[in-house]
Formats: structure tokens, C-alpha cells, sequence
């Protein structure tokens, strides 16, 4: 441990992150292997902690690789973790393996984001969804707000209420764990968004759902089709891009739905 005589700002982000997860300094001492004095030394910068102490800190806390370069370099190290472009070839055997998962996904709707929602690919089974949208919401695709704009899908959800309550919490989860302007400023501008459309009873749903998850049930062609959805992200990733890399399929909820999607001709 190495006394240093200036605080160098590391000691203020990792007590935020600790008070974001809502630990004590012992809580947290036990969970690294350390001592409670020391968190506290470090946190007031009596003493500047190492390259591997804060990493196993920053691990306890769950603090986000992009966040975790941010603690090294405000600590006096270089960063740890890589941020590659996607299109760069570094991560080309990772663009080819997610090419074969969203071909292989239809036709089914299958798309992937990044940190903020920005859609970065698409299968063909989600350009079916998309189909009509007003050019201004496909240049620069993001997830929320093709989702949650008046002139997006919005009107064509019919359970809008309950489907946009289920993406406003799980933004404001990600917000909660993650400390990004863009995804707050995004938060708020769809959370302002007017709610428009949502079913013929002008946005309640009319019926108890008969499935095993909360469906997004929305109209395509003049048919209701419903659809849960799950999210995958990379284990222990090792590069802030692929960290923040997220890509969701929707499954049909039901055997009207498959079987529709079966039969109708996909995007080219």
C-alpha cells in the first residue's frame, strides 16, 4: 500500500460506486479481502490503491468496463481494457458468429445494440416489424425510440402501457448500474414521449395475458402477433464494445404468431 500525499480522484468514484450499490466500507472490505480502514484510505486518498486491488474492487462494485479504465486512469494507470470498433478486424470472428445467430434467428426478430440502444444489426425477421416506419426513425435506428416514438411503433402496440412501463424500468436498472449521460438523456426524452395508440380501448389491455412473460403484442399486416423477449450479453468481456454489446431476440408467445411468421415472405 502506497501513501500518497494528494488525492488523485480514484477515492471519490469508487466511494460513489460503493454508495451506488449500497455497501459499507466493510461490506465491501470483506468481499475484496481487504480491511475496512483501508477502503477508507483509499476512498479519502491517505493511499492510492493498486492496479490489482482496484480491479477487484471495481469487480465487487460491478462497475462497468468502460467505468473501470476510468478508475485506472484516474488512479495513475493505463487502461486496462481495449475499445475496439466493431467493423474493425480485431472483432471480425465475433461480427461473423452474431451474422450466423440473426440469420439463423429467422424468422424471428432479432437485433443488436450497444450501451445506449443503438440498433448496430438486424435480421430480416425484425425488418418485418420495422416495415413503414418514417425514414427519420431508420437513419441512426435507436431501440427506444423506434419503440416508444408517436411515429414509430407506439401505435401499433396494444399494450402500449405495459410494454413501454417494462422498457422505462429496465432503462432506468441500466442507469442505476451505469453512470452514462447519453442513456439518461435518452431516458428522458422517450420517457416524455406522448402515449398514443396501445389497442382499440385507447391503451388498457382488454384481456388477462395467457403467457408465461409479459408479450409485446403489436399489429403487422392487420394481425396481432405477440412476442417475449430475452436479452444476451457476453460473459467476462474483455473490450468495452463488446462489453456494452447486447442483442435481443423475440420468440413468439404464441402458435398463431410462428406460424405467421412461417409463412409471410421476410425483407430482403
Amino acid at each position: 500500500m502506497t501513501t500518497v500525499a494528494t488525492v488523485t480522484g480514484v477515492g471519490a468514484l469508487l466511494r460513489d460506486w460503493r454508495e451506488r450499490r449500497r455497501l459499507s466500507q466493510l461490506e465491501l472490505a470483506l468481499r475484496a479481502d481487504s480491511s475496512a480502514r483501508h477502503i477508507s484510505f483509499i476512498e479519502t486518498g491517505r493511499s492510492r490503491p493498486s492496479e490489482e486491488m482496484l480491479l477487484r474492487l471495481a469487480e465487487h462494485l460491478d462497475v462497468p468496463v468502460r467505468e473501470r479504465n476510468a478508475l485506472l486512469l484516474a488512479a495513475g494507470y493505463a487502461p486496462r481494457y481495449s475499445e475496439s470498433a466493431l467493423d474493425g478486424p480485431e472483432l471480425g470472428p465475433l461480427r461473423e458468429g452474431i451474422d450466423r445467430l440473426l440469420s439463423g434467428y429467422d424468422p424471428y426478430p432479432a437485433i443488436v445494440v450497444d450501451g445506449s440502444y443503438a440498433v448496430l444489426a438486424a435480421n430480416r425477421g425484425a425488418g418485418l416489424l420495422l416495415r413503414g416506419l418514417p425514414e427519420h426513425l431508420l437513419q441512426a435506428p435507436n431501440a427506444m425510440r423506434i419503440t416508444l416514438h408517436p411515429e414509430g411503433l407506439a401505435p401499433r402496440i396494444r399494450n402500449l402501457p405495459e410494454w413501454r412501463g417494462h422498457l422505462l424500468a429496465q432503462m432506468e436498472r441500466q442507469i442505476a448500474l451505469d453512470r452514462s449521460e447519453r442513456l439518461r438523456s435518452l431516458y428522458e426524452e422517450v420517457a416524455a414521449y406522448p402515449v398514443t395508440g396501445g389497442g382499440p380501448d385507447g391503451g388498457e389491455a382488454s384481456e388477462p395475458y395467457p403467457y408465461f412473460a409479459l408479450p409485446l403484442r403489436i399489429e403487422v399486416d392487420g394481425r396481432v402477433l405477440a412476442f417475449v423477449s430475452s436479452i444476451s450479453t457476453f460473459n467476462t468481456p474483455m473490450d468495452v464494445t463488446v462489453a456494452e454489446l447486447a442483442i435481443e431476440t423475440f420468440l413468439p408467445a404464441d402458435a398463431a404468431t410462428a406460424a405467421y411468421l412461417r409463412s409471410v415472405p421476410l425483407p430482403g
